[in-house]
């Protein structure tokens, strides 16, 4: 398996003068960024960084960013990405916990870098201009120095991923360079890249999916385009004048896309494949984006940090929920709700929690300094996701949410996804959350928190869901309509807010009532 660096020359030797990256104006071929990666690499030297040093970057989705997680790769250096919307004490748990050996950081994170107390000894490199003790990105690149030579074996970390931490820190996922590649070269795969393909950067270089687009990317001699933050009218823009080819998201993009009054097919009709991840799609909105775009291909990709690729459905859109089977370097298996062996499998239909096998080649091997996270979710070498689900009798996977999202009604399980679903299937739903709220008879209660684009009401909702065929029990008992759902920086639904009541709740709404189930 060869290291990332040499796959990067490799794809240089290969298409030297094919366009391979853009950020607004800016254009670069794969010779002429590989001459700006190495004057970062000898840059990063002069800084005193070493092969196995971790680089922490607050960063959006710059070409300096991109810039940055290549030549971190031919320096042998572990790139570590934070969100750059990162808070400074957030900043001081990941230098601490990295053992960060410097800073790279931009004008939009230049705040919170500066109030970082654990930073502050750092070497430091900034976007744009030298400010503040730190040096110039922009001119460490403008320098000249021979052509970077890979220093990094493909059983070297590459990159550390933090996980979101809802009720504790976040957990590092070093991965190797090894395990990196082949997420790339599955991705490719999986989502049938043809050469020369042009992809819509969108998605956060700290995040996997952002990280497999750029590595897919360069495997195929393909353009990356680069959007630092996300806003529709210019991701439509860029899909128009760059003839992007291929889009890979979460839902919530895709949902933000296709109801923008600036959305019209002629802005997209470069685009023949679909990818999205991260997140389950309700009915509603796949039937939208199969119209809207008519897609050759409609991937779904169920995956994570940890293991890149679970599973793969490459026609979503035949059958709605459907995460499809298992990738090209994977096995999965579904076993009872509360199982310690990976061994005891449910029965098809039954709910139960995903694991995944360890022997993959995208998978990696436990967290970073965390051994009791490790011990919990690696067993036998099988990984215990959190995420539960069910095969159907064909041998499709079905993700029904996390463990923890499991709504328990007067003793009966319910999924949020499967309530959300027949939710959004109504036209005038935009957008739909499900959660469990505190109930003294049914311990929880189903409660829908819908962003409605007409005045319906709780009443006609309800209708829809007993016309729909959705069970007495999983009927919603509370509505409640909201101006936005919450979500996270990279589209996921956040339901810890609003179980915790933080929403805000539509101006015009009437306050939330119990429907009585019949």
């Amino acid at each position: 398996m060869l290291d990332l660096g040499t796959s990067l020359i490799a794809s240089v030797e290969r298409d030297p003068k094919a366009l391979a990256i853009c950020d607004g104006p800016l254009e670069l071929t794969y010779e002429a960024w590989f001459g700006k990666i190495s004057a970062l690499v000898a840059g990063l030297d002069a800084l005193g960084l070493k092969p196995g040093d971790h680089l922490l970057t607050l960063m959006q989705n710059r070409w300096e960013t991109a810039s940055l997680h290549w030549a971190c790769q031919l320096a042998g250096l572990i790139v570590t990405p934070l969100n750059w919307r990162a808070k400074p004490d957030e900043i001081d748990y990941a230098v601490e916990d990295a053992e960060a050996r410097a800073i790279v950081y931009e004008d939009a994170t230049a705040e919170a870098v500066a109030g970082s107390r654990r930073s502050g000894a750092l070497p430091k490199l900034k976007a744009g201009a030298a400010a503040d003790g730190a040096e110039s990105l922009d001119a460490l690149m403008e320098g000249s120095a021979p052509d970077a030579t890979p220093r990094a074996t493909a059983d070297d970390w590459s990159l550390m991923l933090y996980t979101s931490g809802t009720t504790s820190r976040p957990k590092g996922v070093p991965r190797r360079h090894r395990a990196e590649r082949a997420a790339a070269i599955a991705h490719v795969a999986q989502n049938l890249y043809r050469h020369g393909e042009c992809t819509l950067g969108v998605m956060p270089l700290y995040h996997t999916m952002g990280v497999r687009s750029l590595l897919a990317t360069s495997v195929i001699g393909g353009t990356f385009v680069c959007l630092p933050r996300f806003d529709v009218a210019g991701a439509l823009d860029a899909i128009a004048a760059r003839k992007v080819t291929n889009l890979y998201l979460v839902p919530t993009l895709y949902h933000d896309i296709v109801h923008h009054p600036a959305f019209a097919r002629e802005k997209v009709a470069s685009v023949t494949k679909l990818g999205y991840a991260g997140a389950s799609m309700t009915d509603g909105l796949m039937k939208k984006l199969a119209a809207a775009f008519e897609p050759e291909l409609f991937v779904n990709h169920y995956g994570s940090s940890e293991v890149y690729t679970f599973t793969i459905d490459q026609n979503a859109a035949k059958k709605p929920g459907s995460a499809g089977r298992a990738g090209i370097n994977q096995r999965v298996r579904v076993v009872p709700l509360g199982a310690k062996d990976a061994n005891v499998l449910a029965k098809p239909g039954e709910e139960g929690e995903i694991v995944a096998s360890l022997l993959g080649d995208e998978s990696f091997e436990g967290y970073w300094k965390r051994p009791e996270a490790t011990a919990k979710s690696l067993r036998d070498g099988w990984y215990f996701t959190g995420d539960t689900g069910f095969f159907d009798q064909d041998g499709d996977l079905f993700v029904t949410g996390r463990a923890d999202d499991m709504i328990i009604t007067g003793g009966e399980n319910v999924s949020p996804v499967e309530v959300e679903s027949c939710l959004s299937l109504h036209p005038d739903v935009v957008e739909v959350a499900v959660v469990g709220l505190p109930d003294e008879r049914w311990g929880k209660i189903v409660a829908a928190f819908v962003k409605r684009s007409a005045p319906i009401g709780e009443a006609e909702l309800d209708a829809h869901c007993k016309t729909s065929g959705l069970a007495n029990f999983r009927r919603p008992r509370a509505y409640v309509f909201v101006d936005e759902i919450p979500k996270s920086p990279v589209g996921k639904l956040l339901r810890r807010k609003l179980v915790a009541g933080e929403y805000q709740a539509e101006a015009a709404a009437s306050p939330a009532r119990t429907t009585e189930l019949s």
